[in-house]
């Protein structure tokens, strides 16, 4: 009897293991789900497989960069083995690598039909990618090699759009794949944003390192989406991929709309641009990656961003002549209802994760009144009562009561200067939500009207680093970050808005995580430890950067990357003539002369990737450890 108890009490261990939960659908894409209500389960299906028509505007982009960014080529079924090493996407666990091209010449997974009720499309073999057929397709004049070589050439059988799965779904921290390139569906996680995707293959498919962007695409950190890259804001700023959780908890603030009106919302990107409201920051994202793309691709260039200005995209148009817009705005209810059921990847809940967390109540307390001292006036939706007299205290005694982290989003979603942070501008001034340009009606008059910060002194100057950089901070909005969740921050290290602090080791079993996450919080406790001047991102090889005119502007090794990245390129405009002077210029650029003509012209002059956010820096080394185990338990 003993016996049997004891394989019993076994059987049940084993089945909480990571890589095993107890769940009948564990091999599903409705894993997790059983208690989803329809609206819920709708919503699901929208996160995962709606694409909103973006699929046009991904064979647009594949005609004007001639291949070097093309979705089809993208999930060639023979990249399948080494999908997640190489590009950091999750394989489609109802897939399988081809053995032989199809009918078409074309490497495509081969994929388990799954009926999506409403939803069109199948899988193309990576999560949140679905492959469409092109309905401009003539079998006559198809050429396998003619498109391979060139896809502006010849119509393909398919087309491939993006969902918000392909960026939101990662592998679920509490039950990592045993094979990262064979995960099963209760291996991945609806929206704890994929933190190990590298979005420079995607966008940098067919170059090469004599190609100046192939060293942005190279520098660009896993699990970052540069979300400016079109419309183009000429600042490469790419930000660390969202994770959503509690967002049923997630503080609202009022904000004034452009009709005068005023409403509670969310701020949902980075620098909080996003602020009309949870839906329409949905829309945003899906116009971005390629909704309405017949009317959105006329307000910018969409590649380069250099030929005409932007011009505000117009909801009230896009909605009277978009099908799509429509179609997915009715769709955005659900999804909002399907997100607010996520919640935090928690250590305690799986016994791999309890094993390394701390049982020392005292040392637990410790670092819990650390984080009420350091961390809560911003990181926490729970904040005294208006009028409390000794906030601080108050932080004090909130901190020790036993639900303190229930329903607590962990962040009060205020925005706070740039200045006072100190961490890397690159985001906070991104400029396409100010007014006049793309996204003007997704951003709040309350953002546009946010004051303009002082200069930035003393900034790092690569060229010469005795003489440190003076910035004008832009107005109309920008200079301000939004205060991130963190809840089941001990899954998504590295950390600040850019990834760029803390050791990335592209493991997501709940010790490499670990590994990570110690190894962030401790360069975030001890400044000193961070690489700083050696975080700034560099050529690592002479490479060229084309210009409109045909003329390769020269770049040399070990140059920084921002400098040319961050080009304010409609301005310069005598880099876009092919004459003497712009190759004499070029000339002299190209042999590391006339640097400072670049950092003049620079949109974001600001080089250390790294740098900021060194709140609970002063502590002692002591209270230093017993916060970052607290914040474990998040």
């Amino acid at each position: 009897m003993r016996f049997a108890k004891y394989a019993v009490w076994t059987l049940c261990f084993s089945l909480l293991l990571p890589g095993q939960p107890a769940t009948d659908s564990a091999d599903t894409y409705e894993y997790g789900g059983q208690d989803l209500t329809p609206k819920e389960r709708a919503g699901r299906n929208t996160w995962y497989f709606w694409t909103g028509g973006g699929e046009n505007f991904w064979r647009l982009t594949a005609k004007i960069t001639h291949g070097i960014t093309d979705m089809l080529q993208y999930v060639d079924s023979r990249k399948r083995p080494e999908r997640f090493k190489i590009m950091g996407v999750m394989n489609d666990p109802d897939c399988a690598a081809a053995t032989q091209p199809d009918e078409y010449g074309l490497w495509m997974d081969v994929c388990k039909p799954v009926n999506i009720p409403g939803i069109p499309s199948e899988s193309s073999g990576v999560v949140g990618l679905r492959k469409f057929k092109n309905p401009k397709f003539d079998r006559f004049a198809w050429d396998v090699k003619k498109y391979l070589a060139d896809p502006a050439t010849v119509e393909p059988p398919y087309l491939i759009g993006m969902t918000c799965g392909f960026c939101h779904i990662g592998f679920n921290p509490l039950y990592p794949p045993k094979d990262t390139e064979n995960p099963r569906w209760y291996n991945l996680s609806g929206a704890i944003g994929n933190q190990y995707f590298k979005e420079g293959t995607l966008f940098g498919l067919k170059m090469k390192p004599e190609d100046f962007r192939w060293h942005v695409a190279n520098t660009q950190p896993a699990g970052t989406s540069d979300t400016s890259r079109f419309a183009a804001d000429h600042i490469f700023n790419p930000n660390a991929i969202n994770s959503i959780v509690n967002l049923a908890n997630r503080p609202s603030h009022p904000e004034k709309m452009a009709d005068g009106t005023t409403r509670q919302v969310h701020h949902i990107l980075k620098d909080g641009s996003d602020s009309i409201g949870t839906a329409g920051a949905s829309l945003r994202v899906y116009v971005n990656i390629g909704m309405c793309s017949d009317y959105w691709t006329t307000l910018h260039d969409p590649i380069s961003g250099t030929k005409f200005p932007q011009k505000p995209f117009r909801i009230a148009l896009a909605r009277k002549d978009c099908a799509d817009w429509r179609a997915t705005e009715a769709l955005m209810e659900g999804a909002e209802a399907f997100l607010k059921t996520i919640k935090p990847a928690r250590l305690q809940d799986v016994p791999a994760g309890a094993a390394l967390l701390s049982t020392d109540t005292a040392l637990l307390r410790r670092g819990a009144l650390a984080f009420a001292d350091n961390c809560a006036r911003c990181h926490s939706s729970k904040q005294p009562p208006a009028g409390t007299g000794d906030p601080a205290a108050w932080y004090r005694a909130a901190v020790q009561q036993p639900d303190f982290l229930d329903g607590n989003f962990l962040s009060d979603d205020r925005r706070y200067p740039v200045t006072e942070l100190g961490t890397n501008i690159g985001r906070a001034i991104a400029s396409n939500a100010i007014q006049g340009h793309v996204w003007e009606e997704f951003s709040s008059q309350t953002y546009k009207d946010q004051p303009q910060l002082a200069p930035l002194q003393g900034l790092y100057n690569p060229i010469k680093p005795d003489k440190p950089l003076k910035f004008l901070m832009p107005g109309g909005g920008r200079g301000y970050y939004r205060v991130p969740t963190l809840a089941g921050v001990w899954a998504t290290a590295p950390y600040l808005h850019n990834n760029s602090l803390g050791l990335f080791n592209a493991d997501p079993a709940i010790t490499g995580r670990i590994a990570a996450f110690n190894d962030a919080m401790e360069k975030m406790m001890w400044p000193e430890k961070r690489l700083g001047t050696k975080s700034v991102w560099l050529t690592t090889e002479d490479s060229a950067l084309p210009l409109e005119s045909g003329y390769k502007l020269k770049v040399r090794k070990g140059t920084p990357v921002a400098l040319f990245a961050n080009i304010d390129a409609p301005r310069m405009q005598l880099l876009r003539n092919d004459n003497f002077f712009t190759r004499f210029f070029g000339w002299l650029i190209g042999r590391g002369a006339l640097t400072g003509v670049l950092l003049r012209r620079n949109l974001s002059p600001d080089f250390v990737v790294d740098r900021g956010h060194t709140y609970g820096s002063t502590l002692s080394d002591v209270d230093k450890r017993a916060l970052i185990e607290y914040v474990k338990t998040f």
